[in-house]
């Protein structure tokens, strides 16, 4: 019944035989039984020696010494024994680096005593004589609650370490500026209004202001508003009542209930409809709102993280956003840059997501050329952080290991190079030292690079017909690209 080596043999595995970690991880749960009374430990052994690997102590005191050699995942006291009692069982148990489970059995069952061992930090209170089969459903009950405990903690852990603000790459002053800000405002429970274009990671951001907040352990609710028709944003917001609508066949809890004591995310705020922002202001002076099909009102507590890409104060001027609200909302505003604000990133940036997707893959990271790093820097990545991700990605599973050079990249990339030529040949169209025929060249060596050599872009870039572009292309062929 009592099997000591394999405990120890447990507790060394990971060190001794790595090769094996993931096999031994599936053995058995360790249990130790403590009770004074012989037939009562023999008894219950017999019935769990088959699932369990077993431990027995006649008293505290022996519980006490095993707990310091082993590590266990339940232990099964009795409350009154000889000398100390099972709650001392428990207050040692709880202290254990590797905290056990614990279940008390007592023949002098009651209300008070079940009380005070859970107060200590049971798991859970049988009386005897047990009950072999209720034993065993607690036990497993228990088990699979430690697993999920553990599972949320590993969770947390993943979490916190990604999005903390050691994780977010970049080094630009732009950046910079925006994660000062986000320390100080994390910890408060002041609302954050994320200002930005597309693709500049404003759901990182808030995923940051969350995970760095009180509210890190509870639910971070993310509600993408523009991906909702108007009609049914409302809905999934304040939930509603069976019968609110069409449709309807049962209440619905809304997002707003689901983010109760954590942090809602309502991204795209500037899509919202007059209806869904009349509720949504009331939420903010009240802390309350109703659902759908009721007049009670719900109350919350949660933290309110709003993001946009379009310029709100516009659209209030415009009278397609509430005034009142925008005020509620911009309590604190924080920009988030785009890339072309922060061009000093963009190396790094490059560097982080090769080196991501190529383990993703499972392929040797990609190498980006000077000439080609180049152009990417010139580029004004108007999907911003997005689209150098999704460029990464298409890199790293198309090229395999080899080097990117300026040649290879898509002639998008070099627009910016040609727009920058256009600005400058417009502005040497009054330089003395040019000739009007120079000039003339110049533009349209420009727009014929803008167009990416698609000659009816050229002429409309130009402001001439595509006959005249023939005749100039005639005219000068080596402009022609």
């Amino acid at each position: 019944m009592t099997v000591g080596w394999q405990g120890s043999f447990l507790s060394i595995r990971w060190l001794i035989f790595p090769d094996v970690c993931v096999l031994l991880s599936h053995m058995p749960a360790t249990i130790l039984i403590v009770d004074d009374e012989k037939n009562t430990r023999e008894g219950l052994g017999l019935a769990l020696e088959d699932d369990y690997d077993l431990y027995m102590a006649s008293g505290a005191e022996e519980a006490f010494n095993l707990m310091e050699a082993e590590t266990f995942d339940v232990i099964l006291t009795d409350l009154r024994m000889a000398g100390k009692s099972g709650l001392s069982v428990i207050d040692k148990a709880i202290q254990l680096p590797n905290r056990p489970i614990c279940i008390m059995m007592t023949a002098y069952g009651n209300v008070e005593t079940a009380v005070e061992a859970m107060r200590r930090g049971a798991f859970d209170f049988l009386t005897k004589p047990v009950n072999l089969s209720k034993l065993d459903l607690l036990i497993k009950r228990a088990l699979k609650s430690r697993t999920v405990e553990e599972e949320n903690i590993v969770l947390h852990e993943r979490l916190d370490k990604k999005y903390s603000f050691a994780s977010i790459v970049g080094n630009s002053a732009a950046l910079t500026d925006v994660l000062d800000k986000v320390k100080l405002v994390a910890p408060s429970r002041a609302t954050v209004l994320l200002e930005g274009e597309t693709g500049t990671g404003k759901e990182l951001i808030a995923q940051a202001i969350h995970q760095n907040s009180t509210r890190a352990r509870k639910a971070f609710v993310p509600v993408h508003c523009a991906a909702l028709a108007a009609n049914l944003l409302e809905s999934e917001l304040f939930g509603h009542e069976k019968g609110a609508f069409t449709g309807a066949t049962e209440r619905r809890i809304g997002r707003f209930e689901a983010a109760d004591e954590g942090t809602l995310f309502l991204d795209e705020i500037g899509e919202i409809d007059a209806s869904t922002q009349v509720k949504l202001l009331r939420f903010l002076e009240t802390k309350s709102f109703e659902r759908l099909g009721s007049s009670k009102p719900v109350q919350v507590d949660l933290r309110l993280v709003c993001a946009t890409n379009r310029n709100l104060a516009e659209m209030a001027q415009r009278g397609e956003f509430r005034e009142d609200l925008l005020y509620r909302l911009n309590v604190i505003t924080i920009h988030l840059p785009s890339l072309r604000e922060r061009t000093d990133d963009i190396p790094v940036l490059l560097q982080h997501y090769i080196d991501y997707f190529s383990k993703e893959n499972r392929l040797k990271p990609i190498r980006i050329s000077e000439g080609a790093m180049k152009v990417l820097m010139d580029y004004r990545w108007p999907g911003n952080i997005r689209e150098l991700r999704n460029f990464c990605e298409n890199s790293v599973v198309l090229k395999q290991g080899r080097e990117v050079s300026e040649y290879d990249l898509d002639p998008k990339y070099s627009n910016s190079g040609a727009e920058k030529a256009v600005t400058e040949a417009s502005s040497l169209n009054s330089s003395p030292s040019l000739s009007k025929e120079d000039n003339e060249k110049r533009l349209l060596r420009s727009a014929l690079i803008k167009a990416n050599g698609n000659r009816t872009k050229a002429a409309e870039l130009m402001g001439i017909s595509r006959r005249t572009l023939h005749r100039k292309l005639s005219q000068w062929p080596e402009l022609s690209l």
